[in-house]
């Protein structure tokens, strides 16, 4: 029965034409080749994610900026948005490697205080509602941030090789449901 299920929502999927399965297939190996790059070559395979993020932030500020000739609302914005764009698509574009650091810490320090926003909220609740499932999950979290904080910089050192697992991961899975879908797609509908 749950094979039967997982087999018509793939099939689903594929037949509503979302994503064909060999649509699924590249992706997944192409999440498999970026997880190998990670892994093997984590400084170089960031810093080239980053400089593209930077060309991307950069060409996306000009065509904002062309924009204003076809479309003047919210001018004002719209310009704001373009100048910022432009401003650190360049320094990314200038700056490489310092960029890739600084973004990576950035992230680091972002996910850290986050988390320990959400450990303080999720203590709060455990408190208010004495639940120990939310205390436990506010502490953890809250040892998940202060870690970060207080070592952004080893952490966002690591961040290459916890995206490689991640996206070997992904990639495996995205191939395999590939192959789900290409076999639900060759059974006869009922």
């Amino acid at each position: 029965m749950t094979e039967q299920t997982n087999s018509t929502e793939v099939c689903w999927m594929s037949s509503a034409g979302l994503f064909p399965w060999w649509l699924i297939l590249m992706w997944g190996i192409l999440t498999l080749l970026i997880g190998v790059m990670f892994l093997t070559t984590p400084e170089v395979t960031t810093v080239v994610l980053i400089t593209f993020m930077g060309a991307f932030w950069l060409v996306g500020g000009l065509f904002s900026l062309g924009s204003l000739f076809v479309d003047r609302t919210n001018m004002g914005l719209k310009i704001f948005l373009a100048v910022i764009n432009i401003i650190a698509g360049a320094l990314i574009m200038i700056y490489p490697v310092f960029s890739t650091i600084f973004i990576l810490s950035f992230f680091v320090i972002f996910i850290g205080f986050f988390a320990c926003f959400i450990g303080c909220v999720h203590m709060y609740t455990a408190f208010k509602n004495k639940d120990a499932g939310n205390g436990v999950l506010g502490i953890i979290s809250l040892i998940f941030g202060i870690l970060l904080l207080v070592h952004p910089l080893v952490t966002a050192a690591l961040l290459p090789y916890i995206a490689g697992g991640f996206c070997i991961v992904a990639g495996i899975g995205s191939v395999i449901t590939s192959f789900m879908a290409k076999k639900a797609l060759a059974l006869p509908v009922p």
